[in-house]
């Protein structure tokens, strides 16, 4: 695929709008990251005159010209690694990811990610920022299983991850939590940052700690065990297993939060090993409501509960039958 140029004129509607503000207007497939780019990489000109400033203001009558480069290939490896898709067209996928597939390619994860997966079975991604790669709009933490949304081109992407920032994406997760609430639903206000003692860590006491909104509801209760419905308003980083590890009941399985102490709790000899036989904490984003970025339509999925914590749950509720 060859470069492509595009030449524009501003209008007097247009003048004294920045350069990266009119072009990603213009141009719905460029971002604003990808103005600054081009300008860095020398590729945008006005009125014959290579641009230096993204924030140039510009004047009615204006000539913009720019280049269009073909996205280029993305040094990850494809896999065949199958995937249970939940929704599918030309624009996004949506994905149920299991426990323990990491997202993203990183140090000691090169293989057998998601996106790995991901760039095997689509084969019409046309970029993302300039690079033929999947969109991950939001993350999963590896042993949260569940829904993801992926973009498979940069305005779609844009338009999802304009619906995560301004909070109008509907997100419920299933979690098995110690305790039991009195109430039988509650919500958890507290900011969410780096734990002050331990990077690698969440803490509702950090000292720059980020706003998180975290709704909660009972779906069933096994005695000391409750199944939680949870809301988030919010996405900070381990967010739903912060919040409710700091309002006493940490979700089950989850050996950072407070999960591993509860279990050592546990009266009943019979429960507590069953309890330690889940090898990850019992969170699973469940269901997710969005607008479709082309069409506008109301998209809702659910994702099925996975067998561990089915089968989890299916022994919980044989016991208070």
């Amino acid at each position: 695929m060859n470069d492509i140029r595009q030449i524009c004129t501003v209008s007097d509607e247009e003048r004294a709008l920045r350069l990266d503000v009119f072009l990603s207007g213009k141009y719905p497939s460029l971002s604003r990251s990808q103005v600054k780019k081009m300008i860095e990489d020398g590729e945008i000109r006005i009125n014959g005159s290579v641009v230096s400033k993204a924030g140039l203001k510009l004047k009615a009558g204006d000539v913009v010209e720019f280049i269009i480069r073909p996205a280029q290939p993305w040094q990850v490896t494809a896999q065949d690694i199958p995937l249970q898709i939940l929704y599918e067209d030309r624009h996004l996928l949506v994905i149920n990811k299991p426990a323990g597939m990491v997202v993203h390619p990183a140090p000691g994860h090169r293989e057998g990610t998601l996106v790995n997966a991901i760039l095997h079975h689509c084969g019409d991604l046309s970029g993302i920022g300039g690079v033929i790669r999947p969109g991950i709009v939001h993350r999963l933490d590896q042993d949260t299983s569940g829904i993801l949304l992926v973009a498979k081109d940069d305005e779609t992407h844009r338009h999802l991850s304009g619906q995560f920032k301004d909070h109008s994406v509907g997100k419920t997760y299933q979690a098995l939590v110690f305790g039991s609430p009195p109430e039988n639903e509650g919500m958890i206000s507290l900011p969410v940052g780096r734990h002050p003692e331990d990077r690698k860590k969440m803490s509702t006491r950090s000292r720059r700690g980020k706003e998180a909104v975290t709704r909660w509801r009972v779906a069933a209760r096994y005695g000391e065990v409750t199944l939680l419905a949870v809301d988030i308003e919010t996405g900070r980083t381990h967010q739903i297993r912060v919040h409710l590890s700091a309002a006493g009941y940490p979700v089950v399985g989850d050996r950072v939060y407070g999960g591993k102490g509860r279990l050592a709790s546990v009266r009943d000899p019979a429960l507590r090993a069953r309890l330690s036989m889940l090898p990850r904490q019992a969170l699973h984003a469940w269901r997710i409501v969005f607008v479709h970025p082309r069409d506008s339509r109301k998209m809702e999925f659910v994702a099925p509960l996975p067998e561990d914590m089915r089968d989890l749950m299916d022994y919980l509720a044989s016991r208070h039958a």
